[in-house]
């Protein structure tokens, strides 16, 4: 939910009139911002630590150009970027909505027919996002917005700018560990199949509340993710089967995003939509108090 501007905010930034703070990340702070003709975007502000290397602004500058590229209808689009302001920043589409985290934090999991939608709209976020030769990473649920009319994906793309070691220090991973694939883990390079694990852990979470490996410390948690089966007691008996392929130890045993759309699509009995609306009475009024 968005929370009023502190002292220490900008007012403008690249031409944009900045209202309000819409949440803060591991790369920056996230703010309401309004066109000069009045439409609002989301403005992310990198971190000044993240701005003073120039490995990570080679990043940035290359992982917002192939971010331009992607135009899913389950994605934010990327619309404008500063890779060499002071602190660079990048705008992208607003999506009123709450995001995955809120939702189920606030209301609990979310039923069946939900998850098999929103399984479905990621997937081809991901289909999209894949398809501009960008690796999400940092697939979570605070990065998947519930909007009324469907899930939208965000921050693809921006983790791999993080990945500088001298932000992160040799041998650090990026991303984060409770959604991470064990390939992830093993600090191995990363593939689109690492999305998919993540995709597997989201639709865990947005299903039962908890991810599938843990919440306690993430070393603890990454180990699980290396031996352990996932954690499904809670999860709808028919979604875990398509959860567990996602969730395979093994990248080329999970399913591509189209074999888990038509999953989802066989689950819902042959047709997918989000004509009417799709999420719980009381996550779907939220949507429009966000809006």
């Amino acid at each position: 939910m968005a929370e009023p501007l502190t002292s220490d905010d900008p007012r403008q930034l690249g031409g944009y009139q900045v209202r309000a703070r819409l949440g803060t990340g591991g790369m920056g702070q996230v703010y309401l911002a309004i066109t000069p003709a009045g439409r609002r975007v989301a403005l992310k502000m990198v971190r000044a630590e993240f701005g003073d290397d120039e490995q990570f602004r080679a990043r940035f500058r290359q992982e917002v150009a192939a971010a331009q590229r992607v135009h899913g209808l389950f994605t934010a689009q990327v619309l404008d970027a500063d890779p060499d302001a002071p602190q660079p920043w990048l705008a992208t589409s607003y999506v009123p909505g709450l995001s995955l985290r809120q939702a189920v934090t606030e209301f609990g999991p979310l039923p069946q027919d939900t998850v098999v939608l929103l399984m479905a709209g990621i997937a081809e976020a991901l289909q999209a996002i894949h398809m501009a030769g960008i690796v999400h990473r940092d697939l979570k649920p605070a990065n998947v917005i519930l909007a009324a009319d469907g899930p939208r994906v965000i921050d693809f793309g921006i983790a791999h700018a993080a990945a500088a070691p001298a932000l992160t220090g040799s041998g650090s991973r990026v991303g984060s560990p409770r959604f991470m694939a064990p390939e992830q883990a093993r600090g191995q390079p990363a593939t689109a199949a690492v999305d998919l694990f993540a995709l597997g852990s989201l639709a865990t979470y947005a299903s039962t509340g908890h991810p599938p490996f843990g919440t306690d410390h993430p070393l603890a948690v990454l180990g699980r993710v290396l031996h352990d089966r996932p954690r499904l007691d809670g999860c709808p008996p028919g979604l875990r089967d398509l959860i567990e392929r996602c969730l395979a130890k093994d990248p080329a045993r999970r399913p591509p995003p189209g074999g888990i759309i038509e999953a989802c699509r066989a689950m819902a009995g042959g047709g997918l939509s989000f004509e009417r609306p799709w999420l719980p009475a009381p996550v779907y009024a939220a949507t429009a108090t966000a809006a």
